[in-house]
């Protein structure tokens, strides 16, 4: 059964995915996760500096799902570098980095930095963080704030652009037409949906932050619909994300359009449902006499 993916040139032995933010710099799960078994490892997001991100406490489960305001923190590009990429050498599967920056110049620069890394496949790009010049504003919901970041990347690196969009946006397919104009090679969606966590007998948000980005089993309908509006609004390939835990679930993105799949949440509960994923689109193929994902993938029957 062939599951094999290629994303705008980067080759994939299936579609599945992890997420940014939910599997470390991937050696966390090497006791866990049959690595080179993925499809694709997308690490956590990187800035030029370390970040401690927000106080504690920034993690809440809700009703079929998990409200985070972790605030991107990691170890900064350097040390990833030093540190974290040894290992990622090692591993079979296509690398994506994702990078975040509060001014558009510091995308330019962490994208020129991990050009030269010969062992990573792709940049990720999560255009959902705040705009320092712009009055908090995020770079992804303007057109025109995305399509500035992304035209900086591309302008700095050779590799392949993956652009990550916020579903808190009136309208996501102007969003993902900006950025596929900008120079994007392909898209993630969605990002987490803000949200808030309220404690009753304090009267207090659960959040330290107040506010967080919900994701999980909750928002798949909704990263099901923008998935299958971007799909036949781009012509670059789209990488569904939201609420996956089972193949079914993944399937359902790929009949949207979807090119490959993230899986993030559900990894943090059961990191085997990675493997059975991939199992189960293959058994599914197999039932239903597929040879290939394209013979399913923007079959949506309306």
């Amino acid at each position: 059964m062939d599951l094999s993916v290629n994303i705008n040139g980067v080759k994939l032995a299936n579609p599945v995915m992890t997420a940014s933010g939910t599997f470390g710099y991937a050696a966390e799960y090497k006791n866990l996760v049959n690595l080179n078994g993925l499809g694709a490892i997308v690490v956590k997001g990187l800035s030029l500096e370390p970040s401690t991100g927000n106080p504690s406490p920034r993690v809440v489960e809700t009703a079929c799902g998990l409200l985070n305001a972790v605030g991107l923190e990691n170890v900064g590009v350097k040390v990833f570098i030093r540190d974290k990429l040894p290992f990622l050498r090692t591993l079979i599967p296509p690398v994506f980095v994702n990078i975040y920056g509060k001014k558009i110049e510091e995308y330019g620069e962490l994208a020129s930095i991990i050009n030269t890394l010969d062992e990573i496949a792709g940049i990720e790009v999560n255009i959902s963080c705040p705009n320092v010049t712009a009055g908090g504003a995020a770079f992804g919901v303007d057109p025109a704030s995305a399509a500035k970041v992304v035209e900086q990347v591309r302008q700095c690196t050779s590799k392949h652009v993956m652009v990550k969009l916020s579903p808190n946006v009136t309208d996501i397919v102007q969003i993902a037409k900006a950025v596929e104009d900008a120079g994007a090679d392909s898209i993630s969606l969605i990002n987490t949906l803000t949200g808030l966590a309220i404690d009753s007998e304090t009267f207090k948000p659960l959040l330290a932050n107040v506010t967080g980005g919900l994701s999980g089993a909750a928002i798949k309908p909704i990263a099901l619909r923008m998935v299958w509006q971007v799909a036949k609004s781009v012509k670059i390939p789209v990488v569904g994300i939201g609420g996956i835990s089972t193949a079914t679930d993944a399937l359902e993105f790929i009949i949207a359009g979807a090119s490959a799949v993230q899986v993030g949440t559900a990894v943090l509960v059961d990191p085997d449902c990675l493997e059975r994923i991939i199992k189960g689109i293959g058994l599914f193929l197999k039932r239903k006499g597929f040879s290939s994902l394209d013979e399913i993938r923007g079959k949506l029957q309306i």
